[in-house]
């Protein structure tokens, strides 16, 4: 049986378009079957912190537009970032990994993350994984 496809994603932003960019292409890896790893770093790392994701918003130049985008989302019953994180997670494709330097960094403890975070690990371990992807990406 051929191994699956996967896709190795950088998440280095916390704003909620590039969440929703990481997110979207994700669930789409892990709905074709794909396994999917992706790697918080720097400002995306904050959003691994418990209740963070809940609040991301859109950054400065757009954030005139980040309630019209939030309604639209709601009337086209869009699931929430976090919403999408846990059903990457039930699909059993999705290890997430929160980048160890910027924790230390950032002064995040391992307690503060969302349950759904798999590993953590420094640059140097995702690269190994990711050097064997068939897509990766920067978002």
């Amino acid at each position: 049986m051929p191994e699956k496809k996967k896709l190795a994603l950088i998440v280095h932003s916390g704003t909620l378009d590039r969440l929703f960019c990481a997110f979207t292409l994700g669930s789409t890896a892990t709905a074709m079957d794909m396994e999917t790893h992706l790697y918080f770093t720097f400002w995306g790392l904050n959003m691994l912190v418990k209740g963070a994701m809940e609040k991301a918003g859109l950054p400065a130049t757009y954030k005139h537009m980040e309630e019209q985008m939030k309604d639209k989302l709601k009337e086209m019953k869009y699931p929430t970032p976090y919403e999408m994180l846990k059903r990457m997670k039930a699909s059993g494709l999705l290890k997430i990994y929160a980048c160890s330097p910027t924790m230390e960094m950032f002064g995040v403890k391992k307690e503060d993350l969302i349950p759904e975070v798999d590993t953590i690990a420094g640059a140097a371990a995702f690269l190994d994984l990711a050097s064997d992807a068939d897509i990766t990406l920067l978002v």
